[in-house]
């Protein structure tokens, strides 16, 4: 009997609680506007504004071999979208292009192309400005790619094996291999499809960890916590009733992320979208334990929302592989990385978006993510009911 009124009284207290959080949580337009409106305008602005792809990139074409076949090898450069060819005259002109920045690159036709052409000896000039390492990269594969589909586009228009051995080695580097490139999981190459779950990721952070952070700093500020301790309440249930609201705008947030990525930027979902929620479902107690365990802490509004910023939105960010592969930056940077829940989560999520549900992952990152949750509330409750006492 005594248990069962236990029970009913943490119920009742908890069902309380949590009302009078959704009604401060709704008077308070700007707690509604970072949990809700915020990732609406991240993910607009992220998803529309950064992207890794290479559009109308100008190009400096140098002919030095005034032949059809020589026009014919660098108009994949037009075909592709990807590039502005600028025909020039000579070298020197294309140089001056380069070092004023009006061109990513030059590609050169030599004089000899044609007659080396039938000798398998032909070769295509290719110069890439390096001041941006990431994006010389990506142009170098863009423009090898669009030289690359002359031979075939010339066999598919002309045909015969006559043909085929006069073209084929033209950019083989040996004369004797052809590569066939292809792309598992994102065939179009479209960085979106990387960035978006990214964005989620770093979305679900910062109104997870920062927001709550945020608004319960605010509540030791007022004294509003400390009038709550005097009444019979219990710490966990004020702890729950603050994790239920903001854990239900955190998942509003998210509902909205899933479909601009599905609707607006058309990112496959090869995954189960339960699996997507029961992942996110996690890593969103983990953000909100990490609010909580830095409020109970912080106490006071500036500090608070300065380390949950440093604490968790910025090592998002820079450690997590959103930004760079872990796997390429020093060890003692890639351990900082590994011990982050951001890395698995954007990890599960990239996976489940991308390539679909690979279950040894799945099972090793929720395990993962379900310790860092349960290790986080738990030290938020600890330290709130040492205040208490």
């Amino acid at each position: 009997m005594h248990d069962m009124n236990g029970s009913r009284g943490f119920v009742r207290r908890l069902a309380a609680l949590t009302r009078k959080e959704f009604r401060q949580l709704l008077r308070d337009a700007s707690n509604l506007a970072i949990g809700i409106a915020l990732p609406i305008v991240l993910i607009l602005i992220f998803g529309y504004g950064m992207s890794l792809d290479v559009k109308d990139a100008p190009v400096a074409v140098v002919l030095d071999d005034a032949s059809p076949a020589a026009y014919d090898a660098v108009a994949g450069l037009r075909l592709s979208g990807a590039f502005r060819p600028v025909f020039v005259a000579s070298m020197h002109d294309a140089v001056a292009l380069l070092e004023r920045r009006e061109a990513d690159a030059i590609v050169r036709v030599p004089a000899d192309f044609s007659a080396r052409l039938g000798a398998g000896g032909a070769a295509i000039q290719l110069i890439v400005h390096g001041a941006e390492a990431s994006r010389a990269a990506i142009i170098a594969n863009y423009i090898t790619g669009a030289l690359a589909q002359w031979p075939q586009r010339r066999l598919d228009r002309e045909g015969g094996p006559a043909l085929a051995a006069e073209v084929l080695p033209v950019i083989s580097s040996n004369g004797a291999v052809t590569i066939e490139q292809r792309m598992w999981f994102n065939a179009a190459n479209t960085s979106t499809w990387y960035l978006v779950p990214g964005l989620i990721v770093l979305i679900m952070t910062l109104v997870g960890a920062f927001l709550t952070a945020l608004v319960m700093a605010r509540e030791w500020e007022r004294g509003t916590l400390e009038a709550l301790f005097v009444t019979p309440v219990r710490p966990v249930e004020i702890l729950l009733a603050k994790i239920i609201p903001y854990f239900t705008v955190g998942m509003v947030g998210l509902a909205l992320c899933l479909a601009a990525a599905r609707w607006l930027f058309a990112v496959p979902m090869q995954g189960s979208l339960w699996i997507i929620l029961l992942a996110s479902m996690l890593y969103l107690f983990v953000a909100v334990g990490m609010g909580l365990l830095i409020s109970s802490v912080a106490k006071n509004q500036f500090i608070a929302s300065q380390v949950a910023l440093l604490a968790s939105f910025m090592p998002s960010l820079m450690l997590s592989g959103f930004l760079f592969d872990l796997r390429n930056v020093p060890a003692v940077v890639r351990w900082i990385g590994n011990a982050l829940p951001a890395t698995y989560f954007m990890e599960l999520l990239k996976t489940l978006f991308l390539a679909g549900d690979v279950w040894p992952l799945i099972v090793r990152d929720c395990a993962v993510l379900a310790g860092y949750a349960v290790l986080l509330l738990g030290a938020a409750r600890l330290v709130t009911r040492k205040r208490l006492d």
